[in-house]
Protein backbone atom coordinates (compact mmCIF):
# COMPACT_ATOMS: atom_id res chain seq x y z
CA UNK A 1 0.00 0.00 0.00
CA UNK A 2 0.98 3.13 -1.30
CA UNK A 3 0.63 6.44 1.30
CA UNK A 4 0.96 9.65 -0.40
CA UNK A 5 2.81 12.76 1.66
CA UNK A 6 2.60 15.09 -0.67
CA UNK A 7 -0.39 17.23 -2.12
CA UNK A 8 -2.47 14.58 -4.34
CA UNK A 9 -5.14 14.94 -6.41
CA UNK A 10 -7.21 12.53 -8.71
CA UNK A 11 -9.07 14.01 -11.18
CA UNK A 12 -11.91 12.00 -14.13
CA UNK A 13 -11.66 13.49 -17.30
CA UNK A 14 -13.16 12.47 -20.44
CA UNK A 15 -10.51 9.73 -21.92
CA UNK A 16 -8.26 10.58 -24.64
CA UNK A 17 -7.75 14.08 -22.62
CA UNK A 18 -5.66 13.14 -19.99
CA UNK A 19 -2.58 15.71 -21.06
CA UNK A 20 -4.95 18.31 -21.33
CA UNK A 21 -6.49 17.72 -17.62
CA UNK A 22 -3.06 17.32 -16.10
CA UNK A 23 -1.69 20.66 -18.13
CA UNK A 24 -4.54 22.83 -17.14
CA UNK A 25 -3.77 21.74 -13.60
CA UNK A 26 -0.53 22.16 -13.31
CA UNK A 27 -0.62 25.83 -15.08
CA UNK A 28 -3.50 26.96 -12.34
CA UNK A 29 -1.15 25.64 -9.84
CA UNK A 30 1.82 27.30 -11.17
CA UNK A 31 0.10 30.55 -10.95
CA UNK A 32 -0.85 30.31 -7.15
CA UNK A 33 3.08 29.46 -6.82
CA UNK A 34 5.94 27.78 -8.02
CA UNK A 35 5.55 23.65 -8.07
CA UNK A 36 8.63 22.10 -6.74
CA UNK A 37 9.68 18.86 -8.44
CA UNK A 38 7.73 16.27 -7.87
CA UNK A 39 7.37 13.39 -9.90
CA UNK A 40 4.59 12.78 -11.33
CA UNK A 41 2.74 9.67 -11.90
CA UNK A 42 2.59 8.14 -14.93
CA UNK A 43 -0.59 9.96 -17.31
CA UNK A 44 -2.24 6.66 -19.29
CA UNK A 45 -3.66 7.00 -22.56
CA UNK A 46 -7.57 7.10 -22.85
CA UNK A 47 -7.88 5.83 -19.36
CA UNK A 48 -10.39 7.98 -18.03
CA UNK A 49 -8.36 10.18 -15.45
CA UNK A 50 -5.28 11.62 -13.62
CA UNK A 51 -3.31 11.38 -10.66
CA UNK A 52 -1.45 15.16 -9.76
CA UNK A 53 1.09 15.60 -7.08
CA UNK A 54 1.63 19.33 -5.99
CA UNK A 55 2.94 21.16 -3.12
CA UNK A 56 0.50 23.31 -1.07
CA UNK A 57 -1.77 24.26 -4.36
CA UNK A 58 -5.49 23.86 -3.50
CA UNK A 59 -7.45 23.76 -6.93
CA UNK A 60 -10.65 24.74 -7.17
CA UNK A 61 -13.35 22.81 -9.61
CA UNK A 62 -15.23 25.14 -10.91
CA UNK A 63 -12.23 26.70 -12.79
CA UNK A 64 -10.94 23.01 -14.03
CA UNK A 65 -12.44 23.11 -17.70
CA UNK A 66 -11.21 19.25 -18.19
CA UNK A 67 -12.01 17.67 -15.10
CA UNK A 68 -15.20 16.06 -14.54
CA UNK A 69 -14.34 15.45 -10.82
CA UNK A 70 -11.89 16.65 -8.02
CA UNK A 71 -10.34 14.38 -5.13
CA UNK A 72 -8.05 14.29 -2.75
CA UNK A 73 -6.56 10.94 -3.37
CA UNK A 74 -5.47 9.92 -0.10
CA UNK A 75 -4.51 6.00 -1.05
CA UNK A 76 -3.53 3.70 -3.51
CA UNK A 77 -3.44 0.48 -3.34
CA UNK A 78 -1.53 -1.37 -5.87
CA UNK A 79 -2.68 -4.97 -5.41
CA UNK A 80 -5.51 -6.29 -3.98
CA UNK A 81 -6.18 -9.89 -3.48
CA UNK A 82 -9.39 -11.28 -5.42
CA UNK A 83 -10.47 -13.57 -2.30
CA UNK A 84 -10.49 -10.41 0.02
CA UNK A 85 -10.34 -6.99 -1.21
CA UNK A 86 -12.28 -5.81 1.41
CA UNK A 87 -9.83 -5.83 4.65
CA UNK A 88 -7.18 -3.44 2.92
CA UNK A 89 -9.78 -1.30 2.11
CA UNK A 90 -11.08 -1.08 5.62
CA UNK A 91 -7.45 -0.46 6.37
CA UNK A 92 -6.47 2.07 4.52
CA UNK A 93 -9.60 4.48 5.19
CA UNK A 94 -9.58 3.17 9.05
CA UNK A 95 -6.22 5.59 8.60
CA UNK A 96 -8.54 9.22 7.11
CA UNK A 97 -9.82 11.46 10.20
CA UNK A 98 -13.25 12.36 10.40
CA UNK A 99 -16.32 10.44 8.78
CA UNK A 100 -17.90 10.73 5.44
CA UNK A 101 -21.74 11.17 4.33
CA UNK A 102 -21.52 9.84 0.71
CA UNK A 103 -19.77 6.34 -0.42
CA UNK A 104 -19.26 6.41 -4.44
CA UNK A 105 -17.89 3.70 -5.71
CA UNK A 106 -16.53 4.60 -9.26
CA UNK A 107 -15.29 3.04 -12.24
CA UNK A 108 -13.03 4.68 -15.48
CA UNK A 109 -15.45 5.80 -18.11
CA UNK A 110 -14.23 2.97 -20.37
CA UNK A 111 -15.25 0.36 -22.14
CA UNK A 112 -12.85 -1.55 -19.37
CA UNK A 113 -14.33 0.44 -16.39
CA UNK A 114 -18.07 -0.53 -17.90
CA UNK A 115 -17.55 -3.98 -16.95
CA UNK A 116 -16.40 -3.26 -13.78
CA UNK A 117 -19.79 -1.83 -13.01
CA UNK A 118 -21.24 -5.71 -12.17
CA UNK A 119 -18.47 -5.54 -9.50
CA UNK A 120 -18.75 -2.86 -7.63
CA UNK A 121 -22.32 -2.92 -7.45
CA UNK A 122 -21.70 -6.23 -5.76
CA UNK A 123 -18.77 -4.67 -3.64
CA UNK A 124 -20.63 -1.54 -2.30
CA UNK A 125 -23.55 -3.40 0.09
CA UNK A 126 -20.66 -5.03 1.32
CA UNK A 127 -18.24 -2.07 2.17
CA UNK A 128 -21.17 -0.06 3.21
CA UNK A 129 -22.17 -1.97 5.58
CA UNK A 130 -18.94 -2.19 6.96
CA UNK A 131 -18.33 1.34 7.58
CA UNK A 132 -21.47 1.92 8.58
CA UNK A 133 -21.02 -0.82 11.70
CA UNK A 134 -17.84 1.73 12.30
CA UNK A 135 -19.61 5.16 12.17
CA UNK A 136 -17.54 6.47 9.51
CA UNK A 137 -20.36 6.71 6.82
CA UNK A 138 -22.94 8.82 8.46
CA UNK A 139 -26.22 10.22 6.09
CA UNK A 140 -24.87 13.96 5.89
CA UNK A 141 -24.59 15.50 2.82
CA UNK A 142 -22.65 18.21 4.42
CA UNK A 143 -19.56 15.68 4.93
CA UNK A 144 -16.54 15.18 3.02
CA UNK A 145 -17.75 12.58 0.62
CA UNK A 146 -15.84 9.37 -0.08
CA UNK A 147 -14.61 8.00 -3.34
CA UNK A 148 -13.59 4.37 -4.16
CA UNK A 149 -11.90 4.94 -7.65
CA UNK A 150 -10.88 1.13 -9.36
CA UNK A 151 -9.33 0.99 -12.33
CA UNK A 152 -9.28 -2.69 -12.32
CA UNK A 153 -10.53 -5.39 -10.27
CA UNK A 154 -6.60 -5.67 -8.84
CA UNK A 155 -6.10 -2.11 -7.57
CA UNK A 156 -8.00 0.91 -6.06
CA UNK A 157 -7.85 4.85 -5.21
CA UNK A 158 -9.11 6.14 -1.92
CA UNK A 159 -10.17 9.72 -1.68
CA UNK A 160 -12.67 11.84 -0.65
CA UNK A 161 -13.94 15.40 -1.82
CA UNK A 162 -15.58 18.40 -0.72
CA UNK A 163 -19.19 18.18 -1.65
CA UNK A 164 -18.65 22.40 -2.63
CA UNK A 165 -15.19 21.86 -4.20
CA UNK A 166 -16.36 18.75 -6.63
CA UNK A 167 -19.54 17.96 -8.95
CA UNK A 168 -22.51 16.94 -6.94
CA UNK A 169 -22.53 13.61 -9.66
CA UNK A 170 -21.16 9.99 -9.31
CA UNK A 171 -18.31 10.26 -11.60
CA UNK A 172 -18.43 13.63 -12.23
CA UNK A 173 -21.11 13.02 -14.62
CA UNK A 174 -24.77 14.45 -14.90
CA UNK A 175 -26.20 12.64 -17.24
CA UNK A 176 -29.03 12.94 -19.63
CA UNK A 177 -31.72 10.84 -21.55
CA UNK A 178 -32.40 11.02 -24.88
CA UNK A 179 -36.43 12.76 -25.03
CA UNK A 180 -38.33 11.10 -27.69
CA UNK A 181 -39.66 14.39 -29.30
CA UNK A 182 -36.19 16.15 -29.60
CA UNK A 183 -35.30 16.49 -33.15
CA UNK A 184 -31.35 15.53 -32.02
CA UNK A 185 -29.12 13.91 -29.63
CA UNK A 186 -27.08 17.64 -29.58
CA UNK A 187 -30.40 18.48 -27.09
CA UNK A 188 -28.63 16.26 -24.17
CA UNK A 189 -25.64 18.96 -24.32
CA UNK A 190 -27.60 21.90 -23.50
CA UNK A 191 -29.80 19.86 -21.08
CA UNK A 192 -26.64 19.15 -19.25
CA UNK A 193 -25.20 22.68 -19.40
CA UNK A 194 -28.22 24.20 -17.90
CA UNK A 195 -27.81 21.21 -15.36
CA UNK A 196 -24.17 21.69 -14.55
CA UNK A 197 -23.81 25.72 -14.74
CA UNK A 198 -26.81 26.68 -13.20
CA UNK A 199 -28.62 25.31 -9.70
CA UNK A 200 -32.28 25.45 -9.27
CA UNK A 201 -32.76 28.62 -8.58
CA UNK A 202 -30.32 30.45 -11.22
CA UNK A 203 -32.58 28.15 -13.77
CA UNK A 204 -35.62 29.51 -12.38
CA UNK A 205 -35.12 32.89 -12.38
CA UNK A 206 -33.02 32.79 -16.38
CA UNK A 207 -34.73 30.25 -17.88
CA UNK A 208 -38.21 32.20 -17.90
CA UNK A 209 -41.30 31.30 -19.76
CA UNK A 210 -42.10 34.54 -22.31
CA UNK A 211 -38.17 34.87 -22.63
CA UNK A 212 -36.63 35.63 -25.97
CA UNK A 213 -33.70 33.55 -27.56
CA UNK A 214 -31.60 32.96 -30.32
CA UNK A 215 -30.33 29.89 -31.37
CA UNK A 216 -27.38 30.00 -33.85
CA UNK A 217 -26.55 27.14 -36.25
CA UNK A 218 -30.06 25.80 -34.65
CA UNK A 219 -30.39 22.87 -37.33
CA UNK A 220 -31.56 20.19 -36.52
CA UNK A 221 -33.10 21.95 -33.61
CA UNK A 222 -31.84 19.83 -30.67
CA UNK A 223 -30.97 23.65 -28.73
CA UNK A 224 -33.68 24.92 -29.72
CA UNK A 225 -36.29 21.91 -27.93
CA UNK A 226 -34.57 22.59 -24.99
CA UNK A 227 -35.77 26.41 -24.99
CA UNK A 228 -39.40 26.17 -26.56
CA UNK A 229 -40.03 23.45 -24.15
CA UNK A 230 -39.38 25.55 -20.95
CA UNK A 231 -41.68 28.03 -23.38
CA UNK A 232 -38.73 30.70 -24.02
CA UNK A 233 -39.60 32.08 -28.06
CA UNK A 234 -36.57 30.91 -30.26
CA UNK A 235 -35.01 32.92 -33.17
CA UNK A 236 -33.34 29.54 -35.00
CA UNK A 237 -30.66 30.92 -37.73
CA UNK A 238 -29.42 28.26 -39.96
CA UNK A 239 -29.45 27.45 -43.29
CA UNK A 240 -29.98 23.53 -42.83
CA UNK A 241 -33.81 22.51 -42.32
CA UNK A 242 -35.39 22.37 -38.65
CA UNK A 243 -36.76 18.87 -38.03
CA UNK A 244 -39.23 17.10 -35.48
CA UNK A 245 -40.75 19.21 -33.07
CA UNK A 246 -38.28 22.04 -33.28
CA UNK A 247 -39.57 22.56 -36.85
CA UNK A 248 -43.08 23.78 -36.68
CA UNK A 249 -43.58 24.74 -33.18
CA UNK A 250 -45.59 27.96 -32.63
CA UNK A 251 -42.97 29.41 -30.18
CA UNK A 252 -40.01 29.20 -33.48
CA UNK A 253 -38.97 31.15 -36.53
CA UNK A 254 -36.78 29.31 -38.65
CA UNK A 255 -34.46 32.08 -40.48
CA UNK A 256 -32.26 30.52 -43.02
CA UNK A 257 -29.61 33.06 -42.32
CA UNK A 258 -25.81 32.61 -41.71
CA UNK A 259 -25.27 32.71 -38.02
CA UNK A 260 -22.33 34.35 -38.35
CA UNK A 261 -23.77 37.02 -40.32
CA UNK A 262 -27.06 37.80 -38.45
CA UNK A 263 -28.07 40.47 -36.33
CA UNK A 264 -31.25 40.36 -34.17
CA UNK A 265 -33.66 43.38 -34.85
CA UNK A 266 -33.83 43.66 -30.98
CA UNK A 267 -32.05 42.16 -27.59
CA UNK A 268 -33.10 39.22 -26.74
CA UNK A 269 -32.35 37.25 -23.50
CA UNK A 270 -30.22 34.42 -24.82
CA UNK A 271 -27.91 33.27 -27.51
CA UNK A 272 -26.86 29.74 -27.87
CA UNK A 273 -24.79 28.51 -30.43
CA UNK A 274 -23.34 25.03 -31.72
CA UNK A 275 -21.41 25.67 -34.58
CA UNK A 276 -19.07 23.56 -36.29
CA UNK A 277 -15.95 26.08 -36.78
CA UNK A 278 -12.63 27.65 -35.61
CA UNK A 279 -12.86 28.52 -31.28
CA UNK A 280 -11.85 31.67 -31.93
CA UNK A 281 -14.38 32.80 -34.59
CA UNK A 282 -16.84 31.78 -32.11
CA UNK A 283 -15.18 33.43 -29.44
CA UNK A 284 -14.87 36.65 -31.32
CA UNK A 285 -18.98 36.16 -32.23
CA UNK A 286 -19.68 35.90 -28.69
CA UNK A 287 -18.11 39.11 -27.79
CA UNK A 288 -19.34 40.93 -30.62
CA UNK A 289 -22.97 40.21 -29.05
CA UNK A 290 -22.16 40.71 -25.64
CA UNK A 291 -20.58 44.26 -26.63
CA UNK A 292 -23.50 45.27 -28.85
CA UNK A 293 -25.93 44.71 -26.48
CA UNK A 294 -27.93 41.83 -28.09
CA UNK A 295 -28.10 39.61 -25.43
CA UNK A 296 -27.70 38.88 -21.75
CA UNK A 297 -26.74 35.03 -21.18
CA UNK A 298 -25.43 32.42 -23.67
CA UNK A 299 -24.52 29.57 -23.50
CA UNK A 300 -22.15 27.96 -26.90
CA UNK A 301 -19.84 25.37 -27.82
CA UNK A 302 -16.05 25.80 -28.46
CA UNK A 303 -14.57 22.78 -30.88
CA UNK A 304 -11.55 22.14 -30.22
CA UNK A 305 -8.27 21.25 -32.77
CA UNK A 306 -6.67 17.97 -32.56
CA UNK A 307 -3.13 19.56 -31.02
CA UNK A 308 -2.92 22.44 -28.71
CA UNK A 309 -6.09 22.16 -27.34
CA UNK A 310 -5.24 24.17 -24.16
CA UNK A 311 -3.56 26.90 -26.05
CA UNK A 312 -6.94 27.02 -28.02
CA UNK A 313 -8.99 27.42 -25.07
CA UNK A 314 -7.28 29.56 -23.76
CA UNK A 315 -6.51 32.20 -26.39
CA UNK A 316 -10.86 32.15 -26.90
CA UNK A 317 -11.86 32.53 -23.21
CA UNK A 318 -9.19 35.09 -23.31
CA UNK A 319 -10.29 36.68 -26.34
CA UNK A 320 -13.66 37.03 -24.74
CA UNK A 321 -12.52 38.62 -21.88
CA UNK A 322 -10.53 41.19 -23.00
CA UNK A 323 -13.42 42.15 -25.48
CA UNK A 324 -15.82 42.31 -22.11
CA UNK A 325 -13.55 43.95 -20.03
CA UNK A 326 -12.69 47.01 -22.65
CA UNK A 327 -16.04 47.26 -23.02
CA UNK A 328 -16.71 47.61 -19.20
CA UNK A 329 -19.66 44.79 -18.81
CA UNK A 330 -19.18 42.26 -15.81
CA UNK A 331 -19.89 39.12 -16.19
CA UNK A 332 -19.41 35.64 -14.46
CA UNK A 333 -18.45 33.24 -17.23
CA UNK A 334 -17.66 29.00 -16.23
CA UNK A 335 -16.48 26.56 -19.20
CA UNK A 336 -16.68 22.80 -18.81
CA UNK A 337 -15.94 19.89 -20.99
CA UNK A 338 -19.39 18.25 -20.20
CA UNK A 339 -20.07 14.57 -20.17
CA UNK A 340 -22.50 15.11 -23.63
CA UNK A 341 -19.14 16.99 -25.59
CA UNK A 342 -16.49 15.14 -27.61
CA UNK A 343 -13.95 17.14 -28.96
CA UNK A 344 -15.34 20.64 -27.37
CA UNK A 345 -16.25 22.40 -24.34
CA UNK A 346 -19.38 23.77 -23.38
CA UNK A 347 -19.38 27.81 -21.69
CA UNK A 348 -21.63 29.79 -20.28
CA UNK A 349 -21.51 33.50 -20.14
CA UNK A 350 -23.87 36.06 -18.27
CA UNK A 351 -23.95 39.37 -17.42
CA UNK A 352 -23.83 40.31 -13.65
CA UNK A 353 -24.43 43.36 -11.89
CA UNK A 354 -21.28 45.65 -11.24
Amino acid sequence: MKNPTENNWLLYCRPGFEQDCAQEVLRLARQQRPVTVIEQPAIQADSGYVQIALNEQTLKYRELIFSRQLIRLHHSIAVLSERDRLTPILTAIANLPGNFGTLWLEVPDTNDGKLLATFTRRFQPLLETALREQNRLVDDIKLPRLHIFFPDKSSALIGSSDPHNSSPAIMGIVRQSMPAEAPSRSTMKLAEAIEVFMDRSEQTRLLRAGMQAVDLGAAPGGWTWQLVKRGIRVTAVDNGPMKGASAKHPLVEHLKQDGFKFAPRKAVDWLVCDMVEKPAKVATLIGDWFAAGWCKHAIFNLKLPMKQRLVAVDSALGGIRKRLDDEGINYKMIAKQLYHDRDEITVFLTKTKG
